[in-house]
């Protein structure tokens, strides 16, 4: 990996990558252009390539900049979602008659934009689980285009190998796309272990504190990020001046909420190991998890994502999210607030019926930052 992007200085590009004072006034935090257009010094006579915000936005090139840095790519691309920024690279890159490998654990988004939208212009996909290469070996075709990984996975916190399944794509003419949102750049950098490109859901992690929707696309590639860009023009689902700076501003204290919410969520799965109500706890940290070892080789540490089965089924499942109190109900992850949710019913209700369909009685927690006490007493009430 270029010495640049080690990781040994990621907590320096995360608040310095992009952000040059301003040339102007000498201010540290790049302003928000709230502009919709530039005045041009004569017909193309642009100020910094900047001409219209839809193509190109300081505020925004700044977070691209960063976002670049941390991900160790030759470019980043902001969007107004993560699936706005899935949307334009699967039509980037998938013409009709691809065919696109994707996980039997995935975001319920992705499954719905790929298995109701894409499939209409013509393009097969099929399910593996990308934790195991030979399932994801028995899966390439020769019209593969694309092979999409989630690690750790959402909500049952799969494990794929990146280098392993990388090789395997490349073997087959496709590409590989990691999405990394619940690991953040702090902890999993793909391109370095032979992604092609990396898709984040900027609301969760990187903007980590619940008060913006954005994603975001970084590739090594320069070609590819040619074409991603003249796509994410010609479409138009970009991020916006301010949800660019905001998620600039949540980039700047992710490595310490990253330790925090780790360190916060281990002492969470070690509680929940114990219960007695507890069937089952879905953590990469675990010994017993059988990704367990992948994770610690290509995490710095193992996030704050865990999902538990809870004793009782479906209904019991449901009550432990209504009992909970500091634990808000609610959907998204990543904040510096405390989140639960029951995925069956919420944020996987896309996947009812499919391979992607998650178990009724499962609980997905994300763990924020708050006192862990409090979290364990919260959980410990929530399931009594």
């Amino acid at each position: 990996m270029n010495e640049q992007h080690s990781p040994s200085r990621f907590e320096t590009l995360a608040i310095h990558a992009g952000q040059e004072p301003d040339a102007v006034t000498g201010a540290v935090v790049p302003p928000i252009h709230q502009v919709s257009t530039f005045k041009q010094d004569g017909v193309g006579g642009l100020r910094g390539g900047y001409e219209y915000s839809r193509s190109a936005n300081p505020t925004r090139t700044a977070l691209e900049e960063n976002l670049a840095a941390l991900e160790g790519g030759r470019r980043g691309l902001a969007f107004a979602s993560g699936l706005a920024a899935e949307d334009c690279l699967l039509r980037t890159v998938l013409r009709p008659g691809d065919h696109l490998v994707i996980p039997n654990d995935a975001y319920g988004g992705t499954f719905r934009l790929i298995a109701k939208v894409v499939e209409r212009w013509g393009v097969e996909w099929s399910v593996a689980d990308t934790s195991n290469p030979d399932a994801v070996r028995a899966a390439l075709r020769p019209t593969t285009r694309l092979v999409w990984v989630e690690t750790p996975s959402n909500p049952l916190l799969g494990v794929t190998d990146i280098a392993v399944v990388a090789d395997l794509a490349r073997s087959a003419g496709a590409r590989l796309v990691v999405d990394n949102t619940f690991a953040s750049p702090y902890l999993q950098q793909p391109l370095a272990l032979g992604a092609d490109v990396v898709v984040h859901s900027t609301t969760k992690y990187l903007g980590g504190h619940s008060d913006v929707v954005g994603g975001a696309l970084v590739t090594s590639d320069a070609g590819l990020a040619d074409e991603l860009a003249f796509h994410q023009n010609a479409m138009g689902a970009i991020a916006g001046p301010f949800d660019s700076w905001l998620v600039m501003r949540g980039i700047k204290t992710l490595a310490v909420r990253m330790d925090r919410h780790s360190a916060n969520a281990a002492r969470v799965v070690e509680a929940l190991v114990a219960h007695p109500k507890v069937v089952e706890v879905f953590y990469p940290g675990l010994d017993t998890h059988p990704g367990h070892e992948t994770a610690a080789k290509q995490m710095r540490d193992f996030g704050g994502m865990v999902s538990f089965r809870v004793a009782g089924g479906e209904e019991a499942a449901v009550a432990v999210c209504d009992r909970a109190r500091l634990f808000t109900l609610g959907e998204s992850l990543g904040g510096v607030e405390s989140l639960i949710e029951h995925p069956g019913r919420m944020t996987h209700a896309s996947a009812a019926g499919s391979a992607l369909e998650v178990p009724a009685d499962l609980v997905r927690l994300s763990v924020g930052i708050e006192a862990v006490d409090d979290l364990l007493a919260d959980l410990a009430q929530a399931l009594a």
